[in-house]
């Protein structure tokens, strides 16, 4: 299942639950299909690697692991909290439209 994700790559979120409540970090990944967001510095966990090739040396690397986009929100910088969103169309260039993400609390554009 796809799901419809207001986070984007970039975006810099905190997190609202979790062991690493209150935690703000920039999103490095996103993944629709599992509903995941891969934020820096958040749920770190350890890999363990094997060695590939003779010379190479494995051990125990620690990474970013994902985490589910319901448990972090959008950061405002305005407001300087995490907040939900929303979206506004305006009319732009050449009669295009544009679609934005606001901050829903001081209507800031995000």
């Amino acid at each position: 299942m796809r799901y419809k994700l207001d986070i984007k790559k970039d975006d810099t979120v905190v997190v609202i639950s979790g062991n690493d409540k209150g935690k703000r970090g920039k999103v490095t990944a996103v993944s629709p299909e599992e509903g995941k967001v891969i934020v820096s510095g958040v749920h770190i966990v350890h890999k363990h690697l094997k060695p590939k090739r003779q010379g190479d040396t494995g051990g125990i690397v620690e990474v970013e692991g994902a985490i589910y986009a319901s448990k972090v929100q959008l950061y405002c910088p305005k407001c300087e909290r995490g907040v939900r969103i929303r979206h506004k169309i305006e009319e732009g260039k050449g009669g295009k439209s544009v679609k934005y993400r606001v901050c829903a609390k001081c209507g800031s554009k995000l």
